[in-house]
């Protein structure tokens, strides 16, 4: 599956993701416990997406043993990457200048996060050398 072809996450399947990245291979109850710490959400509401995330190829379901077992199929870099860039078309018309710009004006940002920053930099402009 290309990157264009990635099933697009809705907010409450990235949620979902997010956990399951984070955690590895989970149960529903398991889903529902790590979202209903920050969110109000209800059991039957995550079991439903869960279930249409397989459907749409984004988890797959171990129904092997009584309690379901999902693991995500898609890749948390790759879905990181088709969710910027298409963040950095649809609001900044393509510029990541534009992007990083409003990103480090309206944040604080750390010595460490500017020094990562700058070692980027460093490698972007030595490689195009």
């Amino acid at each position: 599956m290309t990157l264009s072809q990635t099933p697009k996450p809705t907010e409450a399947e990235l949620e979902i993701l997010q956990v399951l990245w984070q955690y590895g291979p989970s149960t529903v109850r398991f889903v529902h416990e790590e979202l209903s710490q920050t969110k109000d959400a209800g059991y039957t509401t995550t079991l439903k997406i869960m279930q249409l995330m397989t459907e749409k190829g984004m988890l797959e379901a171990d129904k092997s043993s009584r309690s379901h077992i999902f693991k995500p199929l898609l890749q948390e870099e790759d879905t990181q990457q088709q969710l910027l860039s298409r963040f950095l078309d649809t609001a900044f018309r393509g510029s990541a200048s534009k992007l990083v710009m409003q990103a480090l004006g309206n944040s604080r940002t750390s010595k460490e996060e500017l020094d990562e920053i700058r070692d980027l930099l460093d490698k972007l402009e030595g490689g195009a050398k």
